[in-house]
């Protein structure tokens, strides 16, 4: 771990991408285009409407033309299937796995542990992530991580002062930014001042797994 003061990082939330799009239409977006690349044609607006949870086909609609409107698609009359995307708006898809309950002592990417694999688009991301962790608990609300939130993280062994990283302490595997304590000790600091810090001692095992370049909302993204 460096001892670098740093400015955190930590873009999270609802804010729109270079393109105007907002988080649900840019998810869209990657979903027609993982359709086209995966199978050959776009969906249609029942499958986005299915794969998005979505009451009706209409809701579905209502994002093409949103996207059609912010120039990233153009809408075909007379087809199911009439999206055309736009040549710049194909996007690099990675393949994030999903990681679940880490067994203490082992790879925290350890095939056993891979809960599922999500796509997602690199540009999402402040630096490219190589896994992303489920959060439990609102220990970093106020960094705008909420509890089932998935954290992308780039798998590092150390860090800088003022990131959020993924830290293993004993047996268990956290997510807080690292802070100093003292000359020697570090803090695994909570954003929420309901939930107690957690202060390492210099003869305590602290492991950094990796740091947070980015987040995901599965729900309530508008």
């Amino acid at each position: 771990m460096r001892d670098e003061r740093s400015r955190a990082g930590g873009g999270f939330g609802r804010a729109r991408d270079a393109s105007g799009l907002t988080p649900r239409q840019r998810e869209v977006l990657v979903y027609i285009q993982r359709c086209v690349q995966g199978q050959g044609v776009p969906p249609t607006r029942q499958e986005i409407a299915r794969a998005f949870g979505f009451r009706s086909p209409n809701a579905a609609e209502a994002h093409l033309r949103a996207l059609e409107r912010k120039g990233v698609l153009e809408l075909l009359d007379g087809s199911a299937r009439g999206i055309l995307l736009r040549e710049r708006e194909m996007v690099e898809l990675l393949q994030l796995p999903l990681i679940g309950r880490v067994a203490a002592g082992s790879p925290i990417l350890a095939q056993e542990h891979v809960e599922a694999v999500y796509p997602a688009d690199a540009r999402w991301f402040a630096r490219r992530p190589d896994y992303l962790l489920r959060v439990r608990g609102w220990s970093m609300r106020d960094a705008g991580i909420h509890d089932g939130d998935l954290v992308a993280v780039q798998a590092a062994r150390e860090a800088r002062v003022g990131q959020i990283v993924v830290a293993r302490l004993g047996d268990d595997v956290t997510v807080k930014r690292l802070q100093r304590h003292g000359t020697d000790g570090w803090c695994l600091q909570a954003a929420n001042p309901e939930v107690a810090d957690m202060v390492v001692s210099p003869d305590t095992p602290l492991v950094i797994e990796g740091v947070v370049v980015g987040l995901l909302r599965p729900h309530g993204w508008d």
